[in-house]
């Protein structure tokens, strides 16, 4: 049976766009979903530059650590609350953000201080690799088909079960250096998960554009933007590592 608004990204899926009642009122459009987006953004910087600096004012892990872990904890929170309640979004989705943008500034503080100047290569990168793959699919360079939507469906959940299986063999001491350090294989492994997160953003754009055309209530917008920083995140932090496995 074909499935033809699965996507990748485990927060975006069709389901969460028809199990909104009755439609009333303002309907969802892309360049609100876009609005949406720079407002999400720019919240996740702000509070990623505020940690950054307390790093560096205080020069210690532990000095941001309370920071990283609240900010991990409030994303997994108030993500489950907007993927499960995409009513909530507007409030779920900023806030959302907020978090990230702790563990985010944590991670990326640490990151520069061992390898200068990596952030805003992974910054860039990120930001280069969203608008080329918007690009790629605006154009129809990139068709998202039924095919399509089901290999990376199949490669995403892959590496969700790979990141699981992972963690949980580090916790009984297994050296996962091989697959974690700055092997050729790490780095292979890391070139193939940006790919897979890079065209999570097509199909993320493309389910966005369909609903809209659709005429989806105006409150999922803060749904779809969300949807986007979770892929977006998930890109950033993944090229981050791939720059330093490549630089070690």
């Amino acid at each position: 049976m074909n499935e033809p608004n699965k996507t990748g990204n485990p927060v975006l899926n069709s389901k969460a766009f028809t199990q909104t009642g009755v439609i009333t009122g303002d309907r969802m459009t892309v360049a609100g979903t876009i609005g949406k987006s720079v407002i999400m953004l720019v919240l996740l910087t702000m509070t990623a530059g505020w940690v950054w600096s307390r790093f560096y004012a205080e020069g210690t892990v532990e000095a941001v650590s309370p920071y990283m872990i609240g900010g991990i904890l409030g994303g997994l929170v108030f993500g489950l609350a907007a993927s499960f309640k995409p009513n909530w979004s507007p409030i779920a989705a900023p806030l959302y953000a907020i978090c990230e943008g702790l563990f985010i500034g944590g991670i990326s503080a640490m990151f520069e201080l061992r390898y200068h100047g990596i952030v805003i290569q992974a910054v860039g990168l990120t930001l280069a690799t969203a608008f080329g793959m918007l690009g790629l699919y605006s154009t129809g360079i990139i068709k998202v088909t039924d095919r399509f939507r089901r290999m990376l469906f199949a490669a995403t959940t892959g590496i969700l079960l790979f990141y699981l299986v992972t963690w949980v063999v580090s916790m009984f001491g297994v050296d996962m250096s091989l697959i974690y350090g700055h092997s050729g294989l790490s780095i292979g492994i890391s070139l193939v998960i940006v790919a897979i997160a890079a065209f999570n953003l097509v199909l993320d754009f493309d389910i966005i554009a369909r609903q809209s055309a659709a005429g989806a209530p105006r409150f999922m917008e803060w749904y779809g933007a969300f949807a986007l920083m979770v892929t977006l995140v998930w890109l950033y932090l993944e090229i981050l590592r791939l720059l330093g496995n490549t630089r070690r």
